[in-house]
């Protein structure tokens, strides 16, 4: 089974100096997809202009992994921690109670083309952390790279849930399968060009979620994708 989200289908903000698409809107309780899907609570892309304040709700008590996909942004909290995320570089984030965050996208002259997704948190307080690593182009051409699991397999960044990031950069033509075990489903954005799932195309912007055991995409030119595999755990559960 799929559930599709088309790019003009997302709730879109314009501010002075930033643009959103929110894939899940909290709000709008009229979309069967307002409280996201499965695992997955949120998924938001932005543009940032140059030395602008990057704007987004940032719930506490959740993990979120963001995707610098250009430029680059800095990140910092009340308990003094900075970090500078590159384009290319995936951070991990658990935003815990009562500490503040900030991100600025760090460049005076170029835009910060950013990904955010937040995962369904336990029932228990996770500890707050953060992490970052780059994962450059060659390493996930052709291929689903993990870039963020549970037990940091492969080298990818360590997260609390039960879920699995991954990215794949593909040339036309290019075929890449991802299996899921019983129990779990995945959320599916194309970060740009164009892909086939299941018979249909998603463009950028698009996103899918599948419920069946096999993903499978095919680059119908250039593309990059994002895939986030999560326990089936609905909003409601």
């Amino acid at each position: 089974m799929m559930t599709v989200r088309r790019a003009a289908e997302r709730r879109y903000e314009r501010r002075s100096r930033q643009q959103t698409w929110q894939t899940f809107f909290t709000q709008d309780r009229s979309d069967s997809l307002a409280g996201g899907f499965k695992g997955l609570e949120g998924f938001c892309e932005s543009r940032v202009r140059p030395d602008a304040v990057v704007t987004h709700r940032r719930p506490a008590n959740k993990e979120i992994i963001t995707y610098v996909h250009q430029g680059r942004i800095l990140h910092d909290d009340s308990t003094g921690r900075t970090c500078l995320v590159h384009a290319g570089e995936f951070q991990t984030l658990v935003v815990a109670p009562g500490v503040t965050h900030s991100e600025v996208n760090a460049s005076r002259t170029t835009d910060a083309h950013i990904f955010q997704m937040w995962l369904r948190p336990p029932e228990t307080v996770l500890e707050p952390s953060h992490d970052r690593r780059h994962f450059s182009v060659a390493e996930r051409r052709g291929r689903m790279r993990v870039v963020a699991s549970a037990d940091a397999r492969s080298g990818s960044l360590r997260i609390a849930e039960d879920a699995l990031i991954c990215s794949a950069v593909l040339d036309p033509g290019h075929h890449v399968v991802h299996e899921l075990r019983s129990g779990r489903s995945a959320w599916c954005h194309v970060i740009h060009g164009s892909v086939s799932l299941g018979g249909i195309v998603l463009s950028a912007g698009d996103g899918a979620g599948v419920t069946s055991e096999v993903v499978s995409f095919t680059a119908q030119g250039e593309a990059e994708i994002l895939l986030v595999d999560t326990r089936d755990q609905t909003p409601e559960s």
